[in-house]
């Protein structure tokens, strides 16, 4: 029997807040556990949540960003349930009345096509604390730092048919947050994870199958992974007359299995109802036309504008702006370089990135500015080096040791253009290489290769390619 994957993500975006959603205290990644939990994060006797303007306004930027529906009224709800991570004994979130509904996304798939992604709802959550089990040997800390840390939870349609179009929309997702500047994006740190809804069905079928749900993975390669090892375990069970249960699971990337967790709750188990501390979000239409005002350049309007203004393909737009951080690196090279692109894009694609994942480093932490690139790749358009030559150059500015004009100067870099001076080492490498030459002109073209080499390696890899790849045909043709 053939089967059809059906997948939705649930993704949740931490908000770029400075204070939590319903409190005062502070967001800050690392803190000591419990020091920034206050007696509303507590959930303490007496204490009233107040919602967070900013947590609303991020919420609204990220529905207007995907063409959605934002509500002039939504509704807090408690959604009950008892876990020490949870001291309220209940989380704050939207049910009933979210703040962002009925949006789209579009995704690339391979051969260029593209697809839309359906976004059901985008609603206001608070965090939960976290549970530590490494140093409690056979006990469970709990840490309360992130109690109360504002979400927003971003529900697609089921609308998904392999594991490769899920990580698609994933990083499609992951990046529009950043460029709306809502959400920092870190998954190492737990700001940016989803929870994957995994079924499948004969193909022609209607109705959906059960689906599992794979909570808290926080890397697009486990998301990849946990969905296909879901997809597999879950045919072989129907194929050999079996029954999917309805429950949630967690991935194990060590052991890269997904393994039961829960039987997989309904909406009426968490008994939700408006919360009756917090009253309705009421926006307005000039509010909300605010809101819009304030878009940024979007990832797919980026790209459009890469493509036509710097004349770049669509894989090399694709690259340079799937992170806003990358972005804005390859345009302040450019225009440190004098619009010098498509040189710009390479050395972005090629040495930088490269750089960057040998170090482990991110862009924002690169030794390299975008001015210090962009002189250096000056002075590969104006031949004052090869591309060759210009490797050494970034490694040297890699390592600190300045602009690429001083490390030229220091170490005798600059690139040989004097056509006479070429000329005479290509007539000497030409007279001590009788056989090969006879080679070349008896056809077989691949000798030529032989003689760039050896002139390249006489002028110490100083001599301009160009110049020597035509002066070599003129001179080989005798």
């Amino acid at each position: 029997m053939e089967w059809e994957v059906v997948i939705g993500l649930e993704i949740h975006a931490q908000l770029a807040t400075k204070s939590k959603i319903f409190s005062g205290a502070s967001t800050a990644y690392g803190a000591e556990p419990n020091t920034q939990a206050c007696a509303v994060d507590l959930g303490l006797p007496g204490v009233l949540p107040v919602v967070n303007k900013e947590a609303v306004a991020m919420g609204a930027k990220f529905g207007l960003a995907v063409g959605a529906q934002v509500a002039n009224r939504s509704v807090f709800d408690r959604k009950n349930y008892f876990y020490p991570d949870s001291p309220k004994g209940y989380q704050i979130s939207q049910l009933y009345f979210p703040i962002v509904e009925h949006g789209s996304i579009d995704i690339e798939l391979e051969g260029g096509k593209t697809k839309t992604i359906g976004i059901t709802r985008a609603h206001l959550e608070e965090d939960a604390g976290k549970s530590l089990h490494e140093d409690f040997h056979g006990m469970t800390g709990i840490d309360l730092n992130r109690a109360g840390t504002p979400l927003i939870e971003i529900v697609s349609e089921p609308d998904m048919r392999s594991a490769k179009e899920a990580v698609a929309y994933m990083r499609k997702i992951h990046s529009l947050v950043q460029y709306l500047e809502i959400c920092d994006g870190n998954m190492q740190e737990g700001s940016f994870r989803c929870d994957a809804n995994v079924s499948v069905r004969p193909v022609g079928q209607q109705e959906f199958g059960t689906r599992a749900e794979i909570k808290n993975i926080n890397s697009f390669r486990f998301v990849e992974k946990a969905i296909n090892y879901e997809i597999e375990r879950q045919i072989a069970i129907i194929e050999d007359g079996g029954k999917i249960a309805q429950e949630t699971r967690l991935y194990d990337a060590d052991k890269d299995e997904t393994r039961s967790m829960r039987s997989k709750e309904n909406e009426n188990d968490y008994r939700y109802f408006p919360d009756p501390d917090l009253l309705p979000i009421e926006l307005d239409d000039s509010y909300i036309q605010a809101i819009k005002e304030t878009l940024p350049e979007l990832p797919h309007e980026k790209k459009q504008r890469f493509i036509t203004e710097h004349g770049l393909n669509s894989i090399d737009a694709d690259v340079l702006t799937a992170q806003k951080a990358i972005s804005d690196f390859f345009e302040a090279t450019v225009n440190a370089a004098d619009g010098e692109a498509k040189l710009s894009a390479n050395w972005m694609q090629g040495e930088v990135m490269s750089a960057l994942n040998k170090n482990s480093i991110d862009i924002s932490e690169c030794p390299i500015t975008p001015e210090l690139l962009g002189d250096m790749i000056k002075r590969i358009a104006d031949n004052t080096i090869s591309g060759k030559i210009a490797k050494t150059v970034f490694e040297a500015m890699w390592n600190g040791e300045g602009a690429a004009d001083k490390i030229i100067e220091k170490k005798g870099l600059k690139q040989v253009t004097d056509t006479g001076l070429i000329e005479k080492v290509i007539d000497e490498i030409i007279a001590n290489n009788e056989v090969q030459v006879e080679q070349y002109r008896s056809g077989k073209e691949k000798v030529f290769g032989f003689f760039v080499g050896q002139t390249m390696k006489a002028t110490q890899g100083k001599a301009n390619p160009q110049q020597v790849n035509e002066l070599l045909k003129a001179k080989l043709k005798g």
